[in-house]
């Protein structure tokens, strides 16, 4: 029987910080199972896997707004998620008090089955548990990677885990030049040493003092792997509705139309305020440049750099401010309809403790959400069983 220590800080569910959060829509289709997730259709496809369908959902939330393929809830309680699942909790008579000082689950891995959990203040048998301790981003809610470490004892394979979902760090100058500039409706591009793009949507991003980050960062970071063999850069499109030729024509325009204006004042027409500092220096121009002095190669070189704005990326942030653990226990030792164990019977996974992880956007809620949900019926369903 194996035991530890798991106190788990009451504000753990508050880290969002904000009384709304994303949900993936009711449905779940089969390109959100192809490209996201390597667990099967059959988790996500039942709509009523779907966790907002249940009582217990709906007693803590309420749905604000619908937005393409994500459905924004709100919590119903003043201080949010921490209040509102508190006082759901005790409609079910949940020993909520208990819960903080409960361990992981011990099981006798010589009989093959749960037997107990072992917690601070004994054993609580049991036929059935869900080892739910989640991955080793955000170690301030609790979730220090524990639940690797039990699974593994208990023969588990462990997929190494890492940060997904991660800013990244740029050694360019620029970066703290624009830091804190948010970009909006821009293609980013992500390739790596051999020039083969490896990531290309298009969205928002963020230049911070270290790099960049925002929601397209974030899903390219989930691409970006083995870092200790590639490298990668990223190239920015500032204009992706217009074609090359359509962009020359705007400059051309521009040039005309401001002819005996300083360059700087036709850059900002252009960009962001920020930018048009890192813009003069990238082209080697003067910022007071007349307009009507403007070369044509000059010109070339603005629109390459308006289409192909490139920085040097050379690692993500540490896993701590990673969004979501990539890795964990293999999904293949774990049933798919049930979450249960292949090795110990009545041992279940749910959320990222698994090796499923997927883009920003409310997608691993969902996957969180679904795998729970199922673990929790099957070993509910177990426990009355065995």
């Amino acid at each position: 029987m194996q035991e530890i220590s798991t106190k788990v800080p009451r504000e753990a569910p508050a880290v969002r910080g904000r009384h709304e959060c994303k949900e993936t829509a009711g449905f779940i289709s089969h390109t959100f199972v192809l490209r996201y997730s390597n667990l099967p259709e059959s988790v996500f496809g039942a709509g009523e896997l779907s966790l907002r369908s249940t009582l217990f959902f709906k007693q803590i939330f309420e749905v604000a707004v619908t937005l393409r393929f994500h459905l924004f809830v709100r919590y119903k309680a003043q201080r949010g998620a921490v209040d509102a699942v508190a006082h759901a909790v005790g409609g079910f008579r949940v020993p909520g008090k208990d819960v903080p000082e409960v361990g992981v689950p011990g099981a006798a891995a010589d009989l093959g089955a749960v037997q107990a959990v072992a917690g601070e203040k004994g054993e609580y048998p049991c036929r059935a548990a869900v080892l739910a301790t989640g991955g080793v981003s955000y170690p301030g809610t609790g979730s220090t990677g524990d639940g690797y470490r039990i699974a593994g004892e208990l023969g588990h394979t462990i997929v190494a885990p890492h940060g997904s979902l991660v800013p990244l760090v740029s050694e360019d100058t620029c970066c703290g030049i624009m830091q804190g500039l948010a970009l909006k409706n821009v293609q980013l591009t992500a390739v790596n040493e051999k020039k083969k793009t490896v990531f290309s949507e298009f969205g928002e991003m963020l230049f911070t003092h270290f790099g960049v980050s925002g929601p397209l960062v974030l899903s390219a970071s989930a691409h970006l792997r083995d870092w200790d063999k590639h490298t990668y850069s990223l190239s920015i499109d500032l204009k992706p509705a217009l074609s090359e030729e359509k962009l020359e024509e705007r400059l051309l325009r521009e040039l005309r139309e401001q002819s005996n204006r300083n360059m700087e004042n036709v850059l900002l027409s252009l960009v962001p305020t920020s930018m048009v500092p890192v813009l003069c220096t990238r082209l080697h121009i003067d910022p007071e440049l007349k307009a009507n002095s403007f070369k044509k190669e000059q010109r070339r070189a603005l629109l390459q750099e308006l289409k192909h704005f490139t920085l040097s990326v050379s690692g993500p942030r540490p896993v701590a401010e990673a969004i979501v653990t990539s890795g964990g226990v293999k999904v293949g030792e774990v049933n798919p309809g049930t979450m249960e164990s292949k090795l110990i019977t009545g041992l279940y996974f749910a959320g990222e403790i698994l090796d499923v992880d997927a883009y920003t956007g409310g997608f691993n809620l969902q996957i969180a959400w679904s795998t729970g949900r199922a673990a929790g019926l099957a070993a509910a369903e177990e426990e009355g069983e065995r």
